[in-house]
Parts: C-alpha cells; structure tokens; sequence
C-alpha cells in the first residue's frame, strides 16, 4: 500500500500499524489506496494548517486533504491524499477520554481516512453513519492499536538499556586506536 508517513523522530514504527489502520477502512469501504501522506505533527502545525486553508485560527485534531474529491468519479478512484494529525491532540484527548494513546491515533486516523473515501459528518445522519464506521473500523485494528501504543510508549520512554539504535551491527565494547 502506498502510505508514506512524516513523523517525530523516534516514532518511526508507527507506520506499519498506520498502514494496517488505513488498510482496515478501505477494505470495509471497497475502496483501493492510492498515495496517502499520513504527517504526524503538533498543534502549532496543524493550527497554521487549519488557518491557511481552512480559515480557523485553532489547533484541531485531524485534517484530511482528498486529492480527487471533487472528480465526478472520486468514489471509484483510488483513495488519495493526506492525513495531518497533531500529537498534542491526541494525548490530551486520549486522558480526556480515557483510552490509550494508540486508541485515540487509530480513532484520528479512521475518521480521517473516512473523510478521504468521501464520508462527511455535517448532518446528523452522516454523523451517524461515520461513527458507525469509526467504530467497526476500530473493532476490526485492535492489533493495530496495540502495536501503536507500544510504538509511543518506546518513544515517550527512550531507548530501552541494551538497545541498539536501528541499522547498526553488534555492539561492542571494543576502542579503535
């Protein structure tokens, strides 16, 4: 699936549980991935994001930008575009609600890949119809969901004692001189 990620440093091992996210609602909505640009940011980003194209001067959660919404065919094209989520967000709405971290990405994530097949929630009844996917979405990535917490938590702890940085041999203990 073609889903690239921009993330922190440190959080690259968000995206494989990202991509199975994004892969669970495309599947549930038959609909095929084009490229998706999944950022993970912060409120400062996401807040002059939402002024510049939205004209909200606010920090917000998610923001999805559908490349072909607006073609006649969007509903039978891939899905393309990108996800903008602030980590700042999801923290605090994850105490608020009282989930894990990880749950409260995947929900932002959901919503938003919802929002890039074409699903909107300005009615009451579209409202209801997201939320329902948004939850059967989420019933069906609770694997997903437990491989991002445990991907924030090594993040928010650091590099466990003996770990060795990605890409790099043995360790050794051995000088050069």
């Amino acid at each position: 699936m073609p889903v690239s990620m921009s993330a922190p440093r440190g959080l690259s091992r968000l995206l494989r549980p990202l991509r199975a996210v994004i892969d669970q609602v495309l599947r549930a909505e038959r609909r095929r991935a084009g490229e998706i640009a999944v950022v993970v940011s912060d409120d400062a980003f996401l807040r002059q994001i939402n002024r510049d194209w939205r004209g909200i001067d606010r920090a917000t959660d998610v923001i999805s930008f559908a490349y072909d919404e607006h073609e006649p065919d969007a509903a039978t094209r891939p899905v393309r575009g990108d996800l903008l989520v602030s980590l700042d967000r999801v923290r605090d709405q994850a105490r608020r609600h009282r989930v894990t971290p990880g749950a409260e990405l995947a929900r932002l994530v959901v919503h938003g890949t919802l929002h890039l097949c074409g699903h909107d929630h300005a009615s009451r009844a579209e409202r209801t119809r997201m939320r329902a996917r948004e939850a059967a979405a989420l019933r069906r990535s609770r694997t997903s969901v437990r491989a991002l917490d445990y991907a924030m938590s090594v993040r928010a702890s650091g590099p466990r004692p003996g770990s060795r940085p990605a890409g790099r041999g043995p360790r050794s203990n051995r000088t050069s001189r």
